[in-house]
């Protein structure tokens, strides 16, 4: 299929980084019906809205089990310590994910290991994984970054042979599959994350742990809920995480949506792309490689601009009223909160080249077509503009 850039595509048009109204709009009804549905039961921690959820949750993803918590954050910790892990232990990681990855494992009482990226997929470069592990290495976090799940073969090996755990954090990954398999699935725990903007985006935050593991599944209920197994009795120190069932009341009417809009996010992909190349600018810019093997849901479709022009462009797109963000701009090795780690600047140079490169694009399910021409458009006249003025950077 060919796309053609209109020259004329509505030049002024205002382009929203994401909006999520349309959605909400295309099935109001459904989602008011079951808030009412709630208010009028007046039950609103856990009960049968929770079960429920967490039955289709693990249906969807194809795991034995599931358990709600409050957030993806609280479900990373709440994973990791429900495998004991903490004080004296170690956990692989990327530099190049959301904070709460790394946070996570400190508020365990344990300490995030990290190895540098594949510049190409921006998950963890699985080939730097076992010169990191050390006799305190307990677990692997994986990150499935922007929808598109890690490397998972060389890191089963590795947990074989090391006697470790793998904790997926999957909070962008929901759908995602490796080699036909879900993510959540592809490790010990698998974490999810319902924050309004992720692919399954509930009115608020959510987050759900999925295992095959019944003992584990037992052990991660309890935490949620202060370690309690009933009748105010407290096995371990737990927390209060418990998933509203406002949330999972409106998560299980946009259960259903999900595969169209997983769909729709890859129509978008696969427009940028041929929109990108036909216009002749993939000297300027490098767009999403997705791995053999892998299902690519699109959390965010972000390209990387070269020549270090990143933050130009991202201005003049925003100048030109077109949402655009940066994921992330500084990776999690040089944060201050983890100075004490001991990690230095040029440590990790591709998860450092991928902050100063990374730049999203609109790409939300409902994203109109005509939206996509106008942002493309914008990004070939500021790709033209470079090349007329800055041509010795260029070459570089």
């Amino acid at each position: 299929m060919t796309f053609i850039v209109p020259l004329n595509a509505a030049a002024d048009r205002p382009v929203p980084f994401i909006d999520l109204v349309p959605q909400f709009q295309s099935m109001s009804a459904e989602i008011m019906a079951a808030v009412e549905r709630v208010f009028a039961e007046q039950k609103f921690i856990l009960g049968d809205e929770v079960v429920a959820l967490e039955e289709e949750i693990a249906s969807y993803c194809d795991s034995r089990f599931a358990v709600g918590c409050n957030s993806g954050t609280d479900a990373l910790i709440i994973a990791l310590q429900a495998l004991d892990i903490g004080e004296g232990d170690e956990v692989i990681t990327t530099p190049f994910s959301f904070f709460a990855t790394a946070s996570s494992i400190c508020r365990a009482g344990a300490t995030p290991v990290f190895v540098d990226i594949d510049p190409a997929t921006f998950n963890m470069d699985v080939d730097a994984i076992e010169d990191a592990i050390t006799p305190h290495t307990r677990a692997i976090m994986p990150v499935h970054l922007f929808g598109q799940c890690c490397d998972m073969e060389p890191l089963w090996r590795l947990c074989q042979k090391y006697k470790l755990h793998i904790i997926e954090d999957a909070c962008q990954a929901i759908g995602a599959e490796y080699q036909g398999r879900r993510a959540g699935v592809l490790g010990t725990v698998g974490c999810f994350s319902f924050f309004p903007t992720k692919n399954l985006g509930g009115a608020g935050d959510g987050g759900m742990m999925t295992t095959d593991d019944p003992e584990l599944l037992a052990k991660l209920k309890r935490l949620r809920v202060h370690g309690d197994v009933g009748q105010y009795e407290h096995l371990e120190l737990g927390m209060n995480s418990r998933l509203d069932a406002l949330q999972a009341a409106v998560l299980r009417v946009k259960l259903r949506k999900l595969e169209d809009w997983s769909a729709a996010r890859q129509a978008n992909a696969q427009r940028y792309g041929e929109m990108f190349e036909q216009a002749g600018i993939l000297d300027s810019i490098t767009l999403p490689t997705v791995q053999d093997d892998n299902r690519h849901v699109y959390n965010q479709y972000c390209i990387r601009v070269k020549h270090g022009l990143r933050d130009h462009v991202m201005q003049q797109l925003r100048a030109a009223k077109i949402g655009c963000a940066v994921y992330y701009p500084k990776p999690l090795h040089l944060q201050t909160c983890f100075k004490h780690l001991g990690y230095e600047l040029g440590q990790f140079p591709e998860a450092e080249a991928a902050s100063k490169d990374i730049l999203a694009l609109p790409s939300y399910p409902e994203l109109p077509a005509a939206d996509q021409h106008r942002v493309v458009d914008c990004l070939v006249n500021i790709c033209r503009e470079m090349r007329q003025t800055q041509p010795v950077r260029r070459a570089a």
